[in-house]
């Protein structure tokens, strides 16, 4: 499993592409808890990724460049945090063309996940996304490198999706429904679940 800037440009071409039906879904969840428009919102900020300059760039490059187009994407919090995953990630990855293999791709969640988590005043826990990235960066980080990476990151995403819905959530808009957001989906977590499948509907070029 390697990431890199052309790797990782066209997961966003792809994740792109698959937003409108995407989308439609998270409205659709956050309805129940929010606005019912994080669909829309992940969708402008996708469609602002996928229309950012990305020639020539290495990984650290292309993620700051990425996360100075979510920023301007959106003017929501959802820009606002996930610009802050993306500086993270281009801070840890910097002076690397490349990561190869799981572990150290989960080093970039990771850093992703803590910086959101000072950034947003949230804790695990409390059912958002970043529970849903804390389980994929944890499975990442104990996968063996025979596994197809995208495939583990969205059986990690789903399984959180399961094991959170029982939850109420505890932060934001949503936690003022308590014990009524039982059973029902964080929008940011189901997010993290779908794009991740998309990634996995196709075999890691690298996964041997």
């Amino acid at each position: 499993m390697i990431l890199d800037a052309p790797r990782l440009q066209a997961a966003v071409v792809r994740i792109n592409a698959a937003m409108p039906d995407i989308a439609v879904e998270l409205n659709q969840a956050d309805a129940g808890l929010g606005d019912g428009d994080a669909g829309n919102m992940l969708a402008r900020l996708m469609d602002g990724l996928a229309r950012s300059e990305a020639a020539g760039q290495d990984l650290p490059g292309l993620l700051a460049t990425y996360a100075r187009a979510a920023m301007a994407s959106t003017g929501s919090s959802l820009g606002t945090l996930v610009a802050t995953a993306l500086s993270a990630s281009s801070r840890t990855a910097s002076g690397k063309s490349e990561v190869a293999g799981p572990a150290d791709i989960a080093a970039l969640l990771v850093a992703a996940r803590d910086a959101m988590l000072k950034r947003g005043g949230s804790s695990l826990g409390d059912k958002t996304v970043i529970d849903a990235i804390d389980a994929v960066a944890t499975a990442l980080a104990s996968a063996n490198g025979t596994q197809s990476g995208t495939a583990v990151a969205a059986a990690a995403a789903a399984g959180a999706l399961t094991e959170f819905r029982g939850r109420p959530c505890r932060i934001g808009r949503a936690r003022m429904f308590g014990d009524k957001s039982i059973g029902l989906d964080d929008p940011g977590m189901l997010a993290v679940a779908r794009l991740t499948a998309v990634l996995a509907s196709e075999p890691d070029e690298n996964s041997n």
